[in-house]
């Protein structure tokens, strides 16, 4: 046996036959790849060209649907890329495809969860329920669509994680990227001060407020609560969605500016102290 194994590695056909069936995989694989290349261009030219002439709306579900087409195309060309290369190489695909029939149907019974993910992947895009670049928050995951997969949705936090979610899982979906938000601001003033000329500065502040963001003027709701160390004055503004937490800095900061320069004072702890003397002792 160690003989004529020797023999068939000295053989020089061997090694040629070893050769050329290398530059044939070789020649296989840049092509699908290239092949793969070439598709995904086409996908994203007709994705951009149907966006551009419809609502903000659909041009949201067009990016998502032409990532999931990427997807499928994807997985279908490599799966014929490598049934070519098997036959490169000889090995007959007729026995191969029959045994994957029977053991399709054994992997079958233990692939439901890969079924339900594929089929909550494609409802979640056909209602349009969220699509890539949305703000969504399903379960404790919160942050940025970056894909829509056949089997699972990629989303990025603030911070820069990325949380992988089977489809199946994602049963309940809050998204902050279809309505206008709203910004809430409370501004805490001090017993001492004037509330209604208080009042009166931020709400002309908020009239002079000038952000991308911002939809509508603020709106200077009035005393909203009356605690132990201050009063607080609550403004609303509405802004573009998810945009709410931005706006609510900027308004913090123009409101606090405008506030020290009318001499307004904010609410901090005070301490009363009493003093007695030995005498009074």
């Amino acid at each position: 046996m160690y003989n004529e194994t020797l023999e068939w590695l000295k053989n020089p056909d061997t090694w040629q036959a070893f050769a050329y069936s290398a530059l044939r995989i070789a020649l296989i694989l840049l092509i699908g790849r290239f092949v793969v290349w070439l598709v995904h261009k086409s996908v994203d030219r007709f994705v951009i060209n149907r966006a551009s002439k419809q609502s903000p709306g659909h041009a949201r579900r067009m990016t998502t649907v032409g990532k999931l087409m990427k997807n499928v195309i994807s997985y279908a060309f490599y799966f014929i890329v490598i049934m070519i290369v098997l036959s490169a190489i000889g090995i007959d695909l007729g026995p191969l495809i029959a045994g994957a029939g029977v053991a399709g149907i054994a992997i079958g019974f233990g692939a439901q969860s890969l079924v339900k993910d594929i089929l909550t992947g494609f409802f979640i895009i056909l209602e349009d329920q969220f699509a890539v670049g949305d703000v969504i928050q399903t379960g404790q995951f919160k942050g940025t669509v970056e894909v829509i997969g056949l089997r699972t949705t990629k989303i990025q936090s603030w911070t820069g994680e990325i949380h992988i979610v089977p489809n199946g899982m994602i049963n309940e979906v809050t998204n902050f990227s279809i309505n206008n938000t709203l910004a809430v601001v409370d501004v805490l003033i001090a017993y001492e001060a004037d509330v209604n000329k208080a009042m009166e500065i931020i709400r002309e502040t908020t009239k002079q407020l000038k952000h991308e963001h911002l939809v509508k003027e603020p709106d200077v709701l009035g005393v909203q609560l009356v605690a132990a160390l201050a009063v607080t004055i609550r403004v609303i503004a509405e802004c573009n969605p998810n945009m709410h937490t931005f706006v609510a800095r900027y308004m913090n900061k123009e409101i606090k500016d405008a506030l020290d320069q009318n001499g307004i004072e904010i609410p901090y702890p005070k301490m009363v102290t009493y003093q007695r003397s030995y005498e009074e002792v």
